[in-house]
């Protein structure tokens, strides 16, 4: 699994999240098409709050979800609205754009029974938020457009926050070596989803 990572809670443990590295076809695609990019991406910021949303209703009365995604499904909100902003001061409104298959096929990988549907979702939506930050650190590195450059830098600490608040939701309620192994399957999983590119410019294509 490539270096994306966090630690553990202040323990020396790193726990990997992805299993692929990003392609440089990827890179030229996005940079080729950076309206598009930026499209998707303020779509992309809206789904990570309504997920977030939508774990604090389905387990409302377990202790601590709340008090974690509440400030993160309000942060993610933040960033569709930066982005929305930025849009609309390039003459563009938000628009409707064919999904690849990305979240739809990790998502139908979520188990349906329950505690393992709980530890599913968390680690689904570590893993997006993972390859976000993954993506948005080579965006902050190679984006020729010096505006949306600097909003990718911007963003990079949020999304690397974001991941390990799933992580923590994870660990706990459920057993490590249990996390591990159902972390590498999904992992294994979404890289196969983007071994395929998406003709076009997504943020998770």
């Amino acid at each position: 699994m490539t270096p994306t990572s966090i630690n553990n809670s202040g323990s020396k443990s790193v726990v990997k999240w992805l299993a692929s590295q990003t392609s440089s076809k990827w890179l030229e695609q996005v940079i080729a098409n950076p309206m598009d990019l930026l499209l998707d991406h303020a779509h992309c910021e809206k789904k990570a709050a309504g997920v977030a949303l939508q774990l604090m209703f389905r387990y409302a009365n377990e202790p601590g979800i709340s008090e974690l995604l509440s400030p993160l499904a309000r942060e993610e909100l933040e960033h569709f609205e930066m982005v929305l902003a930025l849009l609309k001061a390039r003459g563009r409104k938000l628009e409707l754009l064919p999904a690849p298959p990305y979240g739809a096929v990790l998502t139908s990988k979520i188990r349906k029974e329950e505690p393992l549907r709980m530890l599913d979702s968390f680690l689904v939506a570590g893993i997006i938020e993972a390859r976000s930050h993954e993506r948005m650190s080579l965006l902050a590195s190679n984006m020729p457009d010096n505006e949306l450059r600097q909003l990718y830098e911007k963003l990079l600490a949020s999304e690397a926050k974001h991941f390990g608040i799933y992580w923590l939701l994870s660990e706990n309620r459920f057993d490590r070596k249990q996390i591990i192994v159902r972390l590498e399957e999904l992992a294994l999983l979404e890289a196969e989803i983007l071994s395929d590119l998406y003709p076009g410019a997504r943020m998770h294509s």
